[in-house]
């Protein structure tokens, strides 16, 4: 089941509401509990029933790892619990491998040594990596005595919590579980109910109005990249910079809208989920980049694998290496694929260059402050930064969406072959409805091509302008009133007349 679907939003979670409030105000809290968790399943299983043996096998074997270490002591020696942790940890990432990555390591053992094993072709279970990883950092604080007596309702509702099941936000025991406790939650709050409201349809907004149309652009691209990569018909170079900006404008639009979508809907049930996405494309280093973007993500890579290894403790030459290896974890969770790896590399090579440079940036911007007209210039070395860093990030995300490695360089080098022309196919999703007379009117070309290139230079501008100027939905001040109303049903009914061609949201896949 998707969020941006029918029997989300007019049955699924209606019904999520009304049982879970209804419960609690008769007193049932531990039954309005269990309806939550059976809806979250159910919100599961509707992909694929399979799923849900997965799911609650991991769940129950983590509790009963959880409630092992509890059994050994808290104390200070933690010689008993640690058998119980290697034995969490192999179990959680051994799932992962066996259904995320066992035909990609079978594959390149074949490639390599010439073998010949078979391929079992698994199907990835949705949202593994990210309940997976969730379920990591639970068996990881345990261990470390820091979880508190929860029940297996408790523990199961916040694994299985739907709203942040399937991509995130990664979420912590402290940050969900003391919520289902708290009473003055069981009670139904308009404030919240309508706040959730709002903010969960800017974030299908988000992604049915702004990045499926943008994902036309790219779907076409890369169709015409992985049939022709270099021959007559290959993508030219206005075509790879309109596709590497859509998809850059997808994956944010999309993941960006999936988050505010969690967050809007974990309110209605008077539940506050971590924010995930702070403006990252206001960034004007990668540095910055990685604190903005995916930042449950970023905050479960560093408190589960770099402060381990060191952190910054260990001095400037292990840093460098343990933000490597974070990074190339990073890679390797987004997917089973070379251009994950090496896209997780690059990105782990750009904090490089970021930390190596930052004190004769910031030194720069000292120095360019005292000269007259200093505020011009430091915001001109702030805008060349930003345009580079945004440049680096787009380029990095062709390589995570091409099919792989070759496809891509294939990509980069068809930057250097000049062609300037643009097929009206790849930004046939642009179009605007009755533009071609407003053009007329104007006595300006009214082509169909122009009326094209119009629409998606209009469409780049506008998401351009929503990225860099507007406030992130997570920190919107939400006022009740008419315009917000209108706006709010206006999105919400658009969304709903375009949900007869439904897009599965882009981090499924991970």
């Amino acid at each position: 089941m998707q969020f941006n679907s029918y029997i989300f939003i007019l049955c699924f979670l209606p019904l999520s509401l009304i049982m879970y409030f209804l419960l609690h105000r008769v007193g049932k809290k531990k039954t309005a509990l269990f309806s939550l968790l059976c809806m979250s399943l159910w919100f599961y299983g509707y992909f694929n029933t399979y799923y849900l043996l997965i799911i609650c096998s991991s769940i129950v074997i983590n509790y009963m790892l959880s409630r092992a270490m509890k059994r050994a002591g808290n104390g200070a020696d933690k010689s008993r619990k640690k058998p119980f942790l290697i034995l969490g940890i192999l179990f959680n990432v051994g799932l992962i491998f066996y259904y995320k990555y066992y035909d990609f390591f079978i594959g390149n053992i074949n490639t390599v040594f010439k073998t010949d094993f078979n391929l079992k072709h698994i199907v990835l279970p949705l949202g593994i990596s990210f309940f997976t990883f969730q379920q990591i950092s639970f068996v990881v604080d345990a261990y470390k005595g820091e979880t508190e007596d929860y029940s297996f309702l408790e523990y199961a509702l916040f694994v299985a919590y739907f709203p942040q099941l399937v991509a995130g936000p990664i979420v912590l025991h402290s940050e969900l579980i003391p919520q289902f406790r708290d009473e003055k939650k069981h009670r139904l709050n308009f404030d919240n109910l309508s706040r959730g409201i709002m903010m969960f349809t800017r974030g299908l907004g988000k992604k049915m109005l702004i990045a499926d149309m943008f994902g036309k652009a790219v779907d076409y691209g890369f169709s015409r990249a992985a049939l022709i990569p270099a021959g007559e018909g290959a993508l030219t170079i206005p075509e790879i910079i309109i596709v590497m900006i859509s998809y850059a404008f997808q994956i944010y639009f999309d993941f960006s809208g999936y988050s505010d979508m969690a967050t809007g809907l974990g309110a209605m049930f008077n539940f506050a989920i971590p924010q995930n996405f702070n403006s990252p494309y206001k960034s004007i280093s990668m540095v910055e980049f990685w604190t903005r973007w995916h930042m449950t993500l970023s905050r479960f890579l560093k408190t589960y694998i770099y402060i381990p290894l060191g952190g910054n403790r260990k001095g400037e030459f292990r840093k460098y290496i343990n933000r490597m290896v974070v990074f190339l974890v990073s890679g390797i969770w987004h997917g089973a694929n070379w251009t994950f790896v090496l896209w997780g590399v690059l990105n782990g090579f750009a904090q490089w260059v970021n930390m190596f440079f930052h004190k004769p940036y910031v030194k720069m911007c000292e120095l360019a402050g005292n000269l007259p007209g200093g505020k011009l210039y430091r915001w001109l070395i702030r805008a060349v930064s930003w345009f580079v860093n945004f440049v680096f990030i787009c380029l990095f995300w062709l390589l995570f969406r091409a099919d792989n490695v070759t496809q891509c360089i294939q990509i980069y080098k068809r930057l250097f072959v000049m062609n300037l022309d643009v097929r009206s196919e790849l930004i046939e999703g642009f179009r605007i409805p009755k533009f071609r007379y407003v053009l007329e009117f104007l006595h300006l070309p009214s082509s169909d091509q122009t009326v094209l290139m119009t629409g998606c230079v209009m469409s780049i501008i506008a998401a351009f302008i929503v990225c860099l100027c507007c406030e992130n939905n997570y920190n919107r001040k939400y006022k009740t009133n008419a315009v917000s109303l209108v706006f709010t049903w206006g999105v919400l009914v658009a969304c709903i007349v375009s949900m007869s061609s439904i897009a599965t949201f882009l981090y499924f896949n991970f």
